[in-house]
Formats: C-alpha cells, sequence, structure tokens
C-alpha cells in the first residue's frame, strides 16, 4: 500500500495537498503524520523525514522501495499511476492550464503564505484585516487568486464547481488557500466564495480538518500571531 508521510494538518499546507488528492479520488494509502517538533538539524521531525527523503521536508510518498517527495511530484506521480481516475483533466488544453496554476501556486504567491500561514483550527479575522491594510503583496497575491479562479470557474459554469468542472489536482493544489482565506477572513467576490465554500465541502477536506482540530496541538514556531490557543 502506498504510504503518505505528512506534518500537522493543522499547520501543514503542503502535506495537505497529496492527501486531499488521495482522499477524494478514493485512492487507498497509509498515513505517517511527523509531529512538527522543530525544524531544526536533530529534531524529531528531521529525524523521521530523513529516514524517507534526502529531502528532510513533507509531504513524501512511498510506493515500496521508491520514494517521491515534494507535493507536485506526487501529485504528477498518482496521476500517472492511476491515470484512469483523471486527476489531471482529459483535455490537452485544459491539462496544460491545471498543470500551470499548480505551477504558480508551487512557486509563487510568497506574500501570502508569509503571512497567511495555514492554521485550520484559528479564526484570526482581525488579523486578516491588519495584513489586508498593511500588506500590498497579499493583496495582490489574492487579486491574482481571485483573477485566476473567476475565469476558470466561468469556463465550466454548468459542471461540478471546480476549477476544471470535476474535481482535480488542480483543486487540491488551492484548497489550502481556502483554508487561508476562511482563517483569516480575506475578502473575496461571491462566485470566489462561493468555490471556496464547495472545496471546504469535499469530504476528504472536511476529513482533513477535522483531523486537524482532533490534533489538540500548539506549535509554537507555527503560530506567529497567538502565544496559545
Amino acid at each position: 500500500m502506498l504510504k503518505l508521510y505528512i506534518g500537522n494538518k493543522n499547520y501543514s499546507s503542503w502535506s495537505m495537498r497529496p492527501w486531499v488528492l488521495m482522499r477524494q479520488a478514493g485512492i487507498p494509502f497509509q498515513e505517517v503524520m511527523l509531529r512538527f517538533d522543530s525544524l531544526a538539524p536533530g529534531s524529531a521531525f528531521k529525524g523521521g523525514v530523513a529516514q524517507v527523503s534526502p529531502a528532510g521536508r513533507v509531504p513524501v510518498l512511498l510506493d515500496d522501495d521508491l520514494a517521491v517527495w515534494d507535493s507536485l511530484a506526487i501529485c504528477e506521480y498518482l496521476a500517472e499511476r492511476f491515470p484512469e481516475l483523471s486527476l489531471w483533466p482529459r483535455d490537452t488544453r485544459a491539462r496544460a492550464r491545471a498543470r500551470s496554476v499548480c505551477a504558480e501556486m508551487h512557486s509563487g504567491f510568497s506574500a501570502l503564505r508569509e503571512h497567511c500561514g495555514m492554521n485550520v483550527e484559528a479564526q484570526l479575522p482581525e488579523i486578516g484585516q491588519k495584513i489586508w491594510r498593511e500588506q500590498p503583496a497579499v493583496r495582490a497575491d489574492v487579486e491574482r487568486i481571485v483573477a485566476m479562479w473567476s475565469e476558470l470557474l466561468a469556463a465550466h459554469p454548468h459542471e461540478q464547481g471546480m476549477l476544471f468542472g470535476q474535481f482535480s489536482i488542480a483543486d487540491a493544489f488551492y484548497a489550502p488557500v481556502c483554508i487561508r482565506i476562511g482563517t483569516y477572513a480575506l475578502p473575496v467576490p461571491p462566485a470566489v466564495a462561493a468555490y471556496v465554500a464547495r472545496v471546504r465541502a469535499l469530504p476528504a477536506v472536511q476529513a482533513w480538518v477535522a483531523d486537524a482540530l482532533a490534533e489538540q496541538d500548539f506549535v509554537p514556531f507555527d503560530e506567529p500571531y497567538r502565544q496559545h490557543r
């Protein structure tokens, strides 16, 4: 069976992407959670992940003796491993666009990631308002995401309401952004807010959120805005 190594569900946005993809697509796997005790060399987390990946980060997918690390590489591997699931759109042009928007998430939106770290359990609307006022780069990131999602959703108005009609890797990749929008109450237009609600209602996302809430694990270095719950 496939084995997926992840970090804390409350904080690990990169782990969330392949986990949600596999769970929503019905791909059986065993989950191994490595707690974020510290990211310092010699920590339990670093020691655990070093046993399966030279990169020293989660997520990591093990398929027998093959280790695949990096969330985008994992998703690509799963798309090839399970072609019948159509994890990428079937249409060539749509597939190219889906890869483009995933790569943009993978390499971009640094301001949003820096200032609005994923925190499933928290509700930080006041912090979100402050960030929105004081961080123009965050506003620019959200504006780009709104423009991207709006265009894609308008192209598939009568399907299942995902970015490319049916659920795909692209939706899994942007699921943590949907969490961030909720945590920080970032302002988005109604059509985008409706997409956020649909993503958060996906069974796999609901399962991830439920597990994150059950962790009850406060990791100080992942909490720039709070000293306790």
